[in-house]
């Protein structure tokens, strides 16, 4: 069974770093695309940032400048690295993973559980 697995949330002041991590374990075969979506109160989950297998990246405008999107893949691990944080990147971070594992018919997509990130003024 594959599993996403999270670390790095936290509360901070506007202006602060984190660094989000997530791992991917279980019978995994290949993993194809990786992200970070966030989920702010009352607001529907967004696109944060993407990283392709060969390490094609995108960003969400709001984030660009200030977050950087890595992944190690002999690690299976995504990364998130968040500087110049502001009030409104507050939000659940969720990683995302597209994998194909034993024993599956195809790549499917795989959600972590997401840290919370509280940016305070």
């Amino acid at each position: 069974q594959v599993q996403l697995v999270e670390s790095g949330g936290g509360l901070l002041q506007a202006g602060g770093s984190l660094r989000l991590s997530c791992a991917a374990s279980g019978s995994i075969l290949s993993i194809n695309g990786m992200g970070w979506y966030r989920q702010a109160p009352g607001k529907q989950r967004e696109l944060v940032a993407a990283i392709s297998s060969d390490g094609t990246t995108n960003y969400r405008y709001s984030v660009k400048g200030r977050f950087t999107i890595s992944r190690d893949n002999a690690k299976n691990t995504v990364y998130l690295q968040t500087n110049s944080l502001k009030p409104k990147d507050t939000a659940v971070y969720y990683c995302n993973a597209v994998i194909l594992a034993h024993d599956s018919s195809g790549y499917q997509c795989y959600w972590g559980r997401g840290p919370q990130v509280t940016v305070s003024s």
